[in-house]
This record gives C-alpha cells, sequence and structure tokens, in this order.
C-alpha cells in the first residue's frame, strides 16, 4: 500500500457542468484512492477562476446544458485555456464528459452561433437536425500509450447529445461503436483520446461502470507527479464487475 501517493483532482466548473451524475465519477476515483491508502486532494475552479497546471495531475471536466455550455465555453478560453493545454502537454491526464467534451475541440456550432472550444482536440461539432442520439452504448477502446501495449477495455455507459462530433486527421478517436451511436452516428467511432487525455460523450456516470478505466486515470495521473510507472494494488471489484456487466447487457453488448 502506498501510502507516499497523493491524487490531486481539480474539477472546472462543478457546478455549471454537472449535469450528467459528474460528482458521481469524483467520488469513485476518490473511494479507489482510500481503498488503496493513496491520499486524495479535491480542488474546482469555476468562473474567471485560474489555476496552476501543475498542482493537479487529473483535471475533470462534465456536462452542461446549451446555455451553461456557451457561457463556459467563452470563461473557460479566456480564464483557464493556457493552463489546460500546458497541463496535457506535460502528461497530465484530462477525462471530458459530454459538453466538456465538446468543448475540446476547435468550435461547437449552435444554428447561426459558432462556439470556440479550446482547441486541444482536433473536432468539430455541430448542433445536429435530426433527433438526438440517446441510448445504452458499448465501444471498444484503445488505451494503449504505444503499438506494443496491449491495453484494451470494452467500455460501457449511456449517451444523450444533440450535437454531431467529427474528428479530425489529427486526431485519435477513444473507440469503436459495438452498440450505440457514438461521436455522430455515422462513422462508428466515440471519442477522442490524445496523450493522458479521454474526450467521450459516455456518462450515466462513466467511471463506476468501468473500473479499470476509473484506475487508468489514477495510475496515470500519480505517474506524472511521481515521475515513475505505478502499480496500483488490486481491489475486489465484484460490484464493479457486476454493474459493468449490467451496462453491456443494456447495451446489446452482453
Amino acid at each position: 500500500m502506498r501510502t507516499d501517493l497523493e491524487l490531486r483532482l481539480l474539477a472546472l466548473y462543478p457546478e455549471q457542468m454537472n449535469i450528467y451524475a459528474d460528482r458521481g465519477n469524483i467520488i469513485f476515483l476518490q473511494r479507489r484512492c482510500e481503498w488503496r491508502g493513496i491520499g486524495f486532494s479535491y480542488a474546482a475552479a469555476g468562473p474567471g477562476e485560474g489555476f496552476d497546471p501543475g498542482e493537479h495531475d487529473l483535471v475533470y471536466i462534465g456536462g452542461g446544458q446549451d446555455r451553461d455550455q456557451v457561457l463556459v465555453a467563452e470563461d473557460m478560453l479566456r480564464s483557464k485555456g493556457a493552463a489546460i493545454d500546458s497541463a496535457i502537454e506535460d502528461g497530465a491526464a484530462l477525462l471530458a464528459v459530454c459538453g466538456g467534451y465538446q468543448l475540446l475541440g476547435h468550435s461547437y456550432q449552435l444554428g447561426e452561433r459558432s462556439i470556440q472550444g479550446l482547441g486541444v482536440a482536433d473536432l468539430e461539432t455541430v448542433r445536429g437536425e435530426g433527433e438526438r442520439l440517446i441510448g445504452n452504448i458499448a465501444i471498444e477502446a484503445d488505451l494503449r500509450p504505444g503499438p506494443d501495449d496491449a491495453e484494451a477495455l470494452v467500455l460501457s455507459g449511456f449517451e444523450n447529445h444533440g450535437g454531431r462530433t467529427h474528428l479530425g486527421a489529427g486526431a485519435t478517436p477513444l473507440g469503436r461503436v459495438v452498440h450505440g451511436h457514438g461521436n455522430n452516428g455515422r462513422d462508428g467511432l466515440e471519442g477522442v483520446r490524445r496523450l493522458n487525455m479521454i474526450g467521450t460523450y459516455m456518462h450515466g456516470p462513466l467511471l463506476p461502470k468501468n473500473a479499470p478505466l476509473a484506475d487508468l486515470l489514477i495510475a496515470r495521473a500519480l505517474e506524472r507527479r511521481s515521475g515513475s510507472e505505478v502499480a496500483l494494488e488490486p481491489l475486489e471489484d465484484d460490484l464493479e464487475r457486476l454493474s459493468h456487466q449490467a451496462a453491456l447487457r443494456a447495451a446489446g453488448g452482453g
């Protein structure tokens, strides 16, 4: 049990971007650290508040309604954009869900209005004119840090988005859709990943249904702080496995 480690998490706009059980993801990360004797510190940055990118090793951005997302996008670009980019480039882990995922890209087109995003991922989002993409989803996610590593996961969750996200040539998807809609309901791709950054439409919340993904984020965040590889102590995950299996069945994948 590593008592010398501490996960330093920063939640961005937890009051404005918190409509998809986002707090549940943070609590799950905290519990998995506590069960291993790993320290956990939580900080939040809201409107107008900047942050030191070196102080936090895992950044979390949740989902919000279009009105809140417009306000958050403008403020985040102005007060936090440079720090987010610096943290990602320096190896910090980042998880962005739904609305937060959309804001990672270059822009989000809402009718006649174009919202400028952070530009830390090569993607564009357009609000679709058709029905919302809603339902349980399962994907095969390739989270290998290198071509010789075998670290692939089947992830499951729930999606509910009107935006259609299209990845650019320089973007790598989080995974391929097995059941559900994914980024846009057409190309079979879901989410985006770059370095230790992950963006996804899957919520419900995501991490309690996918404990290995939570552990992957924890390990990569701890490795940034410690400067060396971190092997997490295994946990008795019977309930977590049942939760994952139930989510897969709901998506038609098991």
